[in-house]
């Protein structure tokens, strides 16, 4: 993927404000002025994560209810979010709401090969201090295959549809999906978009968007799981990356670190909660 693109999926001029935003807030809470409602007790700093043993990622414990009850960070969508607004919508395409994304679905036959991935988004209603799910709200993720390209844009797949899909939320809050861990491409920390709807009906007419924001995973899993067949690019690519100089998180990435477990042999599960 050319490296122009890359720059436009920081998103910059368009995340601008909400970066600046989001920033103010931190610096105002580190001086007392902005109190935070945390979802418990336990300090971030404390909270295990398996995923790294570096005490950044050890605060990606947003994944598993004990961060600060904030609502998710807003993200750029980048420029491949198939959800009509930069194109193509896939969005309204039957097929779409599925758990399995590996595949293209409709008349495209497509399968995105790579290390086994399995994504649990929880989404809860941060108003009530993260401990309520949002039951019947909706989930569209979509993210980048092995070779760093998002079908329907990238060529050599634009008439793929893989790695694409929507789901509802279940009675715990939670979507969960089938997929590959995605690379590293040059100029962006490995990293998932989703989309929060309000309802699976929003969804599929993609409307009324309540939240977009990405996943990032943390840097010891990456190494891993690039070290492993299929993922050559993206070994030189991280080498010249961090979280703390991506552009998307380089601002603060505590709340979408996600918690990853397994191994290349086995896949992995990444799970995140997802406060709107």
């Amino acid at each position: 993927m050319s490296e122009e693109l890359h720059d436009h999926d920081r998103g910059l001029s368009f995340d601008l404000p909400t970066l600046q935003r989001r920033k103010m807030i931190r610096l105002l809470a580190g001086v007392g002025l902005v109190p935070l409602v945390g979802c418990s007790s336990d300090d971030s700093d404390n909270s295990a994560s398996s995923s790294s043993s570096s005490a950044r990622s050890s605060s990606s414990a947003a994944s598993s209810g004990s961060a600060e009850c904030e609502t998710i960070p807003s993200e750029t969508a980048g420029p491949y979010p198939g959800d009509g607004s930069n194109g193509v919508n896939v969005l309204k395409e039957s097929g779409v709401v599925r758990k399995d994304i590996t595949s293209s679905f409709g008349s495209a036959s497509g399968k995105a090969e790579g290390v086994p991935l399995t994504v649990t988004l929880t989404v809860v209603d941060a108003a009530s201090g993260c401990g309520t799910p949002k039951e019947g709200a909706a989930v569209y993720l979509w993210h980048c295959d092995r070779d760093g390209n998002y079908s329907l844009y990238s060529e050599g797949v634009t008439e793929e549809n893989y790695l694409r899909g929507v789901q509802e939320t279940d009675a715990k809050g939670q979507v969960t999906f089938t997929s590959i861990f995605p690379a590293c491409y040059t100029g962006r920390w490995p990293h998932i978009h989703f989309e929060v709807y309000g309802s699976l009906e929003d969804a599929t007419n993609a409307t009324s968007i309540t939240a977009t924001s990405q996943l990032a995973f943390a840097k010891d899993v990456c190494d891993t799981v690039y070290a492993s067949d299929g993922y050559d690019r993206s070994v030189q690519n991280m080498s010249q990356l961090s979280l703390e100089t991506d552009g998307i998180f380089s601002d603060g990435y505590d709340q979408q670190l996600a918690t990853t477990k397994g191994s290349v042999e086995k896949g992995y599960t990444a799970t995140l909660t997802v406060p709107v």
